[in-house]
């Protein structure tokens, strides 16, 4: 964008990082928020978002000249808002105009005015301009104000109004208070849990009594919140209402969320809504593309984020996704934790998932109950990455078994043998678990109804050969399962459960 010279009032299209040109104003920042050093800049308020930003002049220009040139260029629907904003704020104003006939200005009389969202211009990552879906209210300069929870329909964000907020616990703004230190809770483990360090300084969290099935468990006191009510993350938050936790669902598809608004669960519009009504939020998402989006896309949990709320990533992702997404979330001053699980659909009915957790050890202890309740044990294995490691190794063993077995049923049928016998003999040996008698009757039966997504395994196993590939060391088992999953996929079972990978060897 060529160079401009605007002032404080000018209507701008400001182009943020990777995000397309969008609607702004050119307002006065606050007296304490100084302007970058060595940038010729503007700070813009967004309309039809609560999002503010230092912008490069090079990326400003004029609303009115460019004004077709944008809309042409722009079709979505959350940008058609945003200019409907820009609308309806130069009608009011016109009105005000109209009104003020001779009756002066109004000086000493300041409007209520909007909190401040701020985006470093620069760390396109860092922020996602958020859901437009609402009305400007105010041409006034902004200030941390005021704020209104959500609006009114799924995926509208947040809408501001004039009511003070100043003694809200949850409104607390990040770069206007950066200064201030993350609140962070020490609170006990409950004594039913056994604690076991070992000397690699890892832990492990273990429901003594099986908690998850008899009830025992006592529900933390934190409102938590869920986003993403998938496979695994359904039977996860049915067992978090079961033992008496407060949750706050979420889900891309909001239809799902009404089986557990029945159960008595309480409904989040946006991720970024959740985030900023709940003390501890979870999200549980196919891929890292999916949970980059729910943290840095329009509406999500980047714009909910506060000093102090704690954001758990429990979807099987690789190491580099948990290093970025644990750097944004504590870049705003929030707490992080990685918890991919171990398991199965019904394993997570079942409340007996196995949580692998890694990051800030104080918000791992924070989420005892909550992990007693969806498992039946949890290990803390340090540093951010680390669970996301050991999750794509399990998740690669286990792949690559269940396209070794499905590779010996097959050739078990074409030399002549008997399929239900040799199950027979394995689950008789070394090898028996459930696992293999399940699956395998299974493909016996051929049933395929999606236990663990089969696409999502063959997700685990490329990532997990990616993982392998950076660290230099040879995963050649691992890249022929994923080669015959790969082909499975292309038989159009990818909805399937892992076990369909059985259809690649007949075909």
């Amino acid at each position: 964008m060529a160079t401009v010279h605007l002032r404080i009032g000018d209507l701008v299209w400001g182009k943020l990082g990777r995000y397309p040109p969008w609607p702004g104003k050119v307002v006065s920042p606050p007296k304490d928020l100084k302007k970058p050093r060595g940038k010729k800049c503007h700070f813009v308020k967004f309309f039809g978002t609560e999002d503010h930003a230092w912008i490069k002049v090079e990326q400003l220009k004029p609303y009115h000249p460019h004004k077709e040139e944008m809309i042409k260029i722009n079709k979505g629907k959350r940008f058609q808002q945003a200019v409907d904003a820009v609308e309806d704020f130069l009608k009011k104003a016109k009105g005000k105009e109209q009104n003020s006939d001779g009756k002066g200005d109004s000086k000493g009389k300041k409007t209520p005015s909007k909190p401040l969202k701020i985006l470093e211009e620069d760390d396109e990552d860092l922020s996602a301009l958020k859901d437009p879906s609402e009305k400007d209210l105010t041409d006034s300069d902004p200030e941390p104000s005021t704020l209104e929870r959500l609006g009114a329909g799924p995926g509208s964000g947040f809408k501001w109004e004039s009511s003070p907020v100043k003694d809200d616990p949850h409104f607390h703004h990040f770069l206007l208070s950066q200064s201030e230190k993350p609140a962070s809770s020490m609170e006990p483990i409950s004594k039913r849990l056994k604690i076991i360090e070992e000397d690699t300084g890892s832990t492990s969290i273990q429901a003594a009594d099986s908690t998850a099935i008899n009830g025992s468990i006592t529900p933390t006191d934190k409102r938590i919140g869920f986003l993403g009510l998938g496979l695994m993350g359904s039977g996860i938050v049915s067992n978090l209402l079961k033992m008496g936790h407060v949750v706050t669902v979420w889900n891309r598809t909001a239809e799902k969320c009404d089986l557990f608004i029945q159960e008595g669960a309480r409904l989040g519009r946006t991720p970024a809504e959740v985030v900023s009504m709940c003390d501890i939020t979870f999200s549980c998402v196919s891929d890292p593309k999916a949970a980059r989006d729910l943290v840095l896309g329009p509406s999500g949990v980047l714009q909910g984020i506060r000093p102090g709320k704690c954001y758990v990533e429990m979807s099987t992702v690789d190491p580099e996704t948990i290093t970025e997404l644990s750097q944004v979330i504590t870049s705003r001053g929030g707490r992080f934790l990685e918890a991919p699980v171990a398991g199965s659909q019904q394993l997570s009915n079942d409340g007996m998932l196995v949580i692998l957790a890694a990051g800030d050890r104080t918000v791992y202890e924070d989420c005892s109950s909550c992990f007693q309740a969806m498992g039946k044990t949890s290990f803390f294995l340090g540093e951010a990455g680390n669970a996301a490691r050991m999750m794509l190794i399990l998740n690669m063993v286990q792949g690559s078994f269940m396209a070794t077995i499905a590779e010996g049923l097959t050739l078990a049928q074409a030399t002549g043998q008997s399929q239900q016998t040799f199950l027979d003999i394995l689950c008789q040996g070394q090898m028996a678990s459930t696992f293999v008698d399940q699956k395998c009757q299974n493909i016996l039966q051929g049933n395929f109804k999606p236990d663990y997504y089969l696409k999502h395994i063959q997700k685990d196993l490329r990532l997990a050969i990616s993982m392998g590939d950076m660290a230099n060391h040879p995963t050649p088992m691992a890249a022929a399962a994923n080669e015959v999953y790969k082909r499975a996929k292309a038989l159009d079972q990818s909805d399937n459960d892992m076990s369909a990978v059985y259809r690649a060897y007949i075909h």
